[in-house]
């Protein structure tokens, strides 16, 4: 940078005691000498570290040899600069810097920096980066719980379906289970009533007409298949909600486990099926998986994201295939459409937040940024192939185990 000229400077300069008065705001200890070695000026910093560090020179005046190493001030005057590090006791260093200028007869600037201060200073940052870290993965959990519960806020309507179907034949058949009881509670009374008469066989011919009139060789048919068919809509209402819990909880109190991801990718598309399967076809090629190191609940995230893409882009009528396979020791899942695929220029921005082609209010722009980020805390990669008018394919590789130097929680 040239050196300014004052008279061509549109503003005043400071004067001697502006900059005498900011010197002695500076923490840095500041010390001005003529060439001769008188002493010019010393702001408070300077006089605090010189009383602390060179208490016995202080009587008569500290002149710069007591103060800088011997040739500190040959190789300041030779070369215009010079620094290093001056100990004391008790592990007290100073780094120091001297500057010379032939200016005025010769001048001589030292600037002292307490390196306790320099350390306090670098603790203080790593205390509050620590903080922002903190802070920075407590947002982030946030905000994949809040992205988890909106995506479950839009499937509510067809979770609630999926719950209710099962739940609408369960109570048909205990409106029937009902009627059948009094009909076969009917005939028990009439065996009793026929055992307590004088002549039992007498009885048989009104017994027969009961069985016939209640239709109890119906009745012995259909009563196992009801049971069997209620206990199922139980069983499928009890895996809805274990399913919903496991996805909706908050991963803070989730651990890294060792999973089977097709029984994941299972439960995750029970929540979700009734958004695909009025318009999707849904083919699995699973291959042999070994159990894989991951958190499940975040995993459970990322295919309900790429899943529910998938049934948006085969519109109308479409085909997901999932497949599943190992590759050394890694495990990856793939899910392929046969939709309308990603145009290159919108390809590039997938994974970018808040990027979507839906329309207002249908999408966050958050579901494919919040899973690449998951897929990366796994020390694992998406890739993505799209052809326009023929479809897409996410595969999802992860590492079977995690590395023992990674920590991605």
């Amino acid at each position: 940078m040239p050196p300014v000229d004052s008279a061509s400077f549109p503003l005043s300069l400071p004067s001697v005691n502006t900059i005498r008065s900011l010197a002695s705001r500076l923490r840095d200890g500041v010390l001005l000498y003529r060439a001769d070695g008188t002493q010019v000026f010393v702001n408070p910093a300077a006089t605090s570290l010189c009383a602390e560090c060179y208490p016995a020179d202080l009587d008569h005046g500290l002149s710069m040899d007591k103060l800088l190493p011997r040739d500190a001030l040959k190789l300041a005057r030779e070369t215009g600069h010079w620094s290093g590090y001056l100990s004391f006791q008790e592990s007290r260093l100073l780094a120091a810097q001297a500057y010379y200028t032939a200016e005025d007869g010769g001048c001589y600037l030292i600037i002292l920096q307490d390196l306790r201060l320099i350390r306090a200073y670098d603790q203080d940052l790593v205390r509050r980066h620590a903080e922002l870290n903190v802070r920075l993965t407590a947002a982030q959990e946030n905000l994949l719980q809040s992205e988890k519960l909106a995506s479950i806020g839009q499937l509510a309507a067809g979770v609630a379906h999926e719950i209710n179907n099962p739940i609408g034949y369960v109570h048909s058949n205990l409106s029937s289970l009902q009627e059948y009881l009094r009909s076969l509670f009917a005939l028990i009374d009439g065996y009793e009533r026929a055992l307590r008469s004088p002549d039992p066989k007498a009885e048989l011919p009104e017994i027969d007409q009961m069985r016939q009139r209640l239709d109890i060789d119906f009745i012995s048919q259909d009563l196992p298949q009801l049971l069997s068919e209620s206990r199922e809509g139980i069983e499928r209402v009890t895996q809805i909600v274990r399913d919903l819990k496991d996805f909706s909880r908050s991963d803070r109190d989730e651990s890294w486990k060792m999973v089977d991801l097709h029984a994941n990718l299972d439960s995750t598309l029970n929540i979700i099926w009734n958004e695909l399967k009025y318009k999707v076809t849904l083919e699995k090629h699973y291959g042999t998986l070994p159990l894989v190191e991951c958190l499940p609940s975040e995993l459970n995230q990322v295919f309900m994201n790429i899943l529910l893409n998938a049934g948006h882009a085969v519109g109308e009528r479409g085909t997901i295939l999932l497949s599943s396979g190992v590759e050394g020791d890694q495990a990856w899942i793939e899910f392929a459409d046969n939709g309308s695929g990603i145009p290159p220029e919108t390809l590039q921005r997938i994974f970018d937040p808040f990027f979507t082609t839906k329309p207002v209010g249908k999408g966050t722009g958050l579901g494919l940024s919040i899973s690449y980020g998951i897929v990366a805390k796994h020390q694992g990669r998406i890739e993505v192939d799209s052809k326009v008018g023929e479809g897409t394919r996410f595969r999802i590789v992860l590492p079977i185990r995690q590395p023992k130097h990674a920590t991605p929680h």
